[in-house]
């Protein structure tokens, strides 16, 4: 590679590491940098010249690749207008109009929708909200949430309580944090009916702590952070149905699975159930700019209002914010024409196929495949530091973590660059065994 290009690339290594603190490392950290100058369709180009595959889709956001004309119009005309205005008292088109269109593409009980600007804080969201609706009802006890065991929903402070409090990356803040009841993780695989067995802890636990449980918690079908796990729309389902039964609200958390990555528009029409409150995130716009929101039915919401002091206590800064608004304006557009359900079809061919030779070794725990996701985990914990270097030697940006090597590519990957990136996987998890 060109020398000015590769000292380009260390000087801002360096730069990078006087000052930056990145997410889940510490500041001495001796894992790879790699600085990223530009980015289009599926490609990420290095500072130092190099081309990679993004195979995570910049964690689950940018679907429709980078640099997107249709999404690059529709921003820049939105900028034209106006940036940001804040939403305490004022409204504009694009947070109206997206509002609308998340209501017309989730289930029919979901009419409301309340803005956020991360996943994160989506889901303390939903949870205040499930809270404040028992306070309202005259039941204040009801202040608990039930969560499944290795779930993740977050790294805000209430999130994090919902998290695996073991296995998960918070249990360090585990003495301090809300203390909430969880079930265990869903045995039933993804084709697999759901039986009395698989419901037994979290029935149990629902009808011991019905009295105090505000909703359960979980995300439909796929445990995304918690460990890339795949289980049975039927116990989605049964859970619902417990919920109903039980006087439980029901928090569907689709950050990770909403907007086709499962094959589905939102994971939870796998099962046909709707939440009360359901938090989307991600690849609501495109990638481009950190937006979230939480929708729940009119019932909650006039509770809420009914109840004292008569409001829903929350209210970021930077709400609906405009470019943000437009943006996932765009990205649900291009979802429109419904390609995607093409793409991600393709894509889950294309990883069964190109995954398989994994299968065999024995470090290889299971390989598995949903919509556009797919996993290789393995029998024991990555070394990050060596990984991620073979990765972008290999021409792929892959980002393991713990037993997990998985990919989550843009929809608009070609069957080409789909049969590299996936060849690359099997090249390194090859060398593991060595």
């Amino acid at each position: 590679m060109p020398k000015r290009e590769t000292k380009l690339s260390a000087e801002l290594v360096k730069r990078d590491r006087a000052v930056v603190w990145h997410p889940y490392s510490a500041m001495q950290s001796e894992q790879p940098l790699f600085p990223v100058v530009s980015a289009e369709g599926v490609y990420l180009r290095l500072a130092d010249g190099r081309r990679l595959i993004d195979g995570m889709s910049s964690w689950w956001c940018a679907i429709h690749g980078y640099n997107h004309p249709h999404m690059n119009h529709v921003v820049q005309a939105q900028l034209e207008d106006m940036a940001h205005v804040m939403f305490g008292g004022l409204t504009h088109p694009a947070a109206i109009e997206l509002a609308e269109r998340l209501v017309q593409l989730t289930p029919e009980p979901l009419q409301r929708v309340f803005f956020a600007d991360s996943g994160s804080v989506a889901v303390e969201v939903a949870l205040k909200m499930a809270m404040q609706y028992w306070v309202a009802k005259g039941h204040a006890q009801k202040r608990r949430f039930l969560a499944l065991r290795q779930a993740y929903h977050g790294d805000t402070f209430h999130c994090m309580s919902v998290c695996d409090p073991v296995t998960g990356m918070h249990s360090l803040f585990g003495e301090v944090l809300p203390k909430q009841v969880f079930a265990e993780a869903p045995q039933c695989g993804f084709e697999q009916p759901c039986t009395d067995d698989d419901l037994h802890s979290i029935k149990t636990l629902m009808e011991l702590h019905r009295h105090e449980l505000a909703a359960v918690i979980l995300e439909p079908v796929v445990q995304g952070a918690g460990g890339m796990r795949f289980y049975s729309p039927d116990y989605l389902r049964r859970v619902r149905g417990l919920c109903d039964e039980l006087g439980v609200l029901l928090i569907v958390d689709e950050i990770a699975t909403g907007f086709g990555r499962t094959g589905k528009l939102f994971a939870s029409e796998h099962a046909q159930i709707s939440a009360d409150i359901l938090c989307v995130g991600k690849a609501l716009t495109g990638g481009y700019l950190s937006l979230a929101a939480t929708l729940t039915t009119c019932e909650v919401s006039e509770v809420i209002d009914g109840g004292d002091p008569g409001l829903f206590m929350h209210g970021p800064t930077f709400m609906a914010n405009p470019l943000a608004c437009a943006a996932g304006l765009a990205s649900l557009e291009i979802l429109s024409t419904a390609q995607w359900q093409v793409q991600v079809q393709a894509i889950e061919a294309g990883l069964k196929v190109g995954l398989a030779a994994c299968e065999p070794w024995p470090w290889v725990a299971e390989v598995r495949v949903l919509g556009a996701i797919g996993v290789v985990e393995l029998q024991q914990p990555v070394n990050m530091a060596t990984i991620q270097q073979q990765f972008v030697e290999a021409g792929v940006w892959v980002r393991p973590f713990g037993k997990l090597v998985y990919l989550m590519p843009p929809y608009i990957i070609s069957t080409a660059e789909l049969a590299q990136l996936t060849a690359a996987v099997c090249r390194v998890v090859s060398t593991l065994g060595d």
